[in-house]
């Protein structure tokens, strides 16, 4: 091997000693046994890396190779998890929200990105896009090794600005290419409908900070519709911060705990409820899919594991968790996941294992040559669960 090629191995692998390393600093003391292992791990790594570049049939780009292996390690992790080029860090580091426009969708990385939430309203949803699509492609470029990270960057852009996506449903063979025109994200609010019966549809399409209050505003004008009881209807709500569905959930639980979160080796930080909270009184249950996520599963692991609703639908994305920025060498970084959510009584990491519905109801998938029903089933059920109940 070259000293030009032996360098750029070093220089090139000090972000994967880093990553080794990191597990120690963020949680728990590593054992001797542990060590040894990482170290001869590493050694394996590097005669890798010196096998393909001396007999490979032909002479390899190393730094491609590398950067390669860099998101093979964060994709054996969790979907949440990212190695991040130098102007991913930079965004993140300077707080920036990205580009203000967005076509509506939140994906996760299931081999390529999977679509999980589509907002209600949204180009992605006019579209017809729905929770369970591969986005195969952005703009012609492949997503078979991207993270969840770079896919949502590069599907926002400048509102009035267009991006290309190449969607595959199903067992479908033929991929559908779709173009999407990005808008201004709206804010996070929460619609309410009257059913028969007295039950209320109250439609979440995602979580932000002015979430509770616009739920809070709903419940206190039922009783005026002679609405006595509500569906709450999460199904492929998935964005939104944990600490947004921790707001909301204080609306229904009074004197219990709402939310757990626990890192490697650290203690359990439990929120609870305070005196003011639990002001809705309201029966209701909670409609969720495969598609809720993020702020939308920790809203319902606390009003399920408090016994103040129950769950209706399919179970959830297991998407609970917080990841942190770890810096690696030549403005390198990770984006790590060093804290999940639990259930309320401290038992389950809800982050990659979801909640289970009491009452399972499986969410249809609608073709993309076929006619959406004009009957909401699943809603239905829910509802009937709730005037069954009274």
């Amino acid at each position: 091997m070259s000293s030009r090629a032996r360098w750029l191995i070093v220089l090139i692998s000090t972000p994967l000693v880093v990553l080794v390393m990191v597990g120690g600093l963020i949680g728990a003391p590593r054992t001797a046994p542990q060590q040894d292992a990482s170290i001869r791990d590493l050694r394996t790594f590097q005669e890798v890396v010196s096998l393909i570049s001396q007999a490979y049939v032909e002479e390899v780009d190393i730094e491609r190779v590398m950067e390669g292996a860099m998101h093979g390690l964060t994709d054996g992790l969790d979907p949440a998890s990212a190695y991040l080029t130098p102007e991913e860090v930079r965004a993140i580091e300077s707080k920036s929200p990205g580009m203000p426009g967005d076509v509506g969708l939140v994906v996760t990385r299931q081999f390529y990105l999977r679509v999980l939430g589509v907002r209600d309203g949204s180009p992605a949803a006019k579209a017809g896009l729905q929770t369970g699509d591969y986005v195969r492609m952005i703009d012609k470029r492949p997503t078979r090794d991207m993270s969840a990270f770079t896919g949502t960057r590069l599907l926002r852009g400048a509102p009035g600005s267009k991006v290309t996506v190449t969607v595959i449903r199903g067992n479908a063979a033929d991929p559908h290419v779709i173009e999407l025109t990005r808008e201004t994200t709206p804010p996070e609010a929460a619609t309410m409908k009257p059913l028969a019966g007295g039950v209320a549809h109250v439609r979440v399409a995602g979580f932000g900070p002015g979430t509770a209050a616009a739920l809070k505003k709903i419940f206190d004008g039922l009783a005026a519709q002679k609405l006595t009881s509500a569906v709450i209807d999460l199904r492929g709500t998935a964005n939104g911060a944990p600490e947004d569905g921790i707001a909301a959930a204080r609306l229904f639980i009074k004197g219990g705990t709402i939310a757990i979160r626990a890192g490697r080796g650290t203690e359990k930080v439990t929120t609870k409820s305070d005196a003011a909270d639990g002001a809705v009184t309201t029966p209701v249950a909670l409609l969720v899919s495969s598609g809720t996520g993020n702020a939308a599963e920790v809203f319902a692991a606390a009003l399920s594991g408090n016994n103040r609703a129950e769950l209706v639908g399919e179970p959830t994305a297991g998407l609970a968790s917080v990841q942190k920025l770890v810096r690696l060498p030549q403005n390198y970084g990770l984006w790590l996941t060093t804290e999940r959510y639990l259930t309320v009584d401290g038992t389950n990491p809800i982050h990659e294992r979801g909640l289970r519905p009491t009452l399972g109801v499986a969410i249809p998938t609608v073709a993309f040559d076929e006619v959406p029903p004009t009957t909401d089933e699943p809603l239905n059920k829910a509802a009937d669960r709730l005037r069954t109940k009274k």
